[in-house]
């Protein structure tokens, strides 16, 4: 029989993350656009980063409806060789929405080719030499992030703060309590190198 689960966050009810969860405004409207496979994963930060935000919206499939609304501009959050910076795209005065792709790399790239409208758009970036927090995973690339953490660098870029930090607490948590429940010696022996252990013995003091 299977746990019972929290129909908002989606976890067991045991394990539930909405106490965490926080109900932000953002200047930006933020569209994430998931690829299917990622709504079912464990750590679908997707989710997460849309029930803290106000003022987005998770839409999950493969092929999406171009959002008609002349009042926004919309920029891709994805890397390419004309990319804009955060910083350009703060000098902004026009309404922005962002749109994200969810999934790995290669599903992300496929949201990409399968919605030409999607493809074309302008793409900002995010800056070099950022470090994910996901302990769990290697990085695919270098500065890598997963969904969340991309959205909270790029909206505290944006309005110039930090608050955004708040989406990154049931993100913290859910790797936490995967790591407890595999073991502090699985972790340690399969995931965790000499920076992380250091951080997390700094997170424990």
């Amino acid at each position: 029989m299977p746990r019972p689960s929290c129909s908002r966050c989606q976890r067991p009810l045991a394990q539930c993350l909405c106490p965490l969860i926080p109900s932000l405004d953002s200047r930006a409207q933020v569209l994430i656009l998931q690829h299917p496979s990622e709504a079912g994963h464990a750590l679908n930060t997707a989710r997460l980063a849309a029930l803290g935000l106000r003022n987005a919206q998770l839409c999950i499939g493969e092929r999406f409806a171009e959002p008609v609304d002349g009042l926004v501009g919309d920029y891709l959050l994805f890397p390419g060789d004309d990319a804009l910076s955060l910083t350009e795209l703060a000098a902004s005065e026009r309404p922005l929405r962002l749109i994200v792709p969810d999934g790995t790399w290669r599903k992300a790239r496929k949201l990409l080719h399968v919605n030409p409208w999607l493809a074309a758009l302008p793409r900002v970036a995010l800056p070099p030499g950022l470090t994910s927090r996901y302990r769990l995973r290697k990085a695919p690339a270098e500065g890598a992030l997963s969904t969340i953490e991309a959205l909270v660098t790029a909206l505290n870029a944006l309005e110039d703060t930090r608050r955004f930090d708040a989406l990154l607490r049931p993100f913290e948590a859910l790797i936490d309590g995967q790591i407890a429940a595999m073991g502090e010696q699985t972790y340690r022996r399969n995931h965790a190198t000499g920076e992380a252990l250091a951080q997390r013995s700094r997170s424990a003091s």
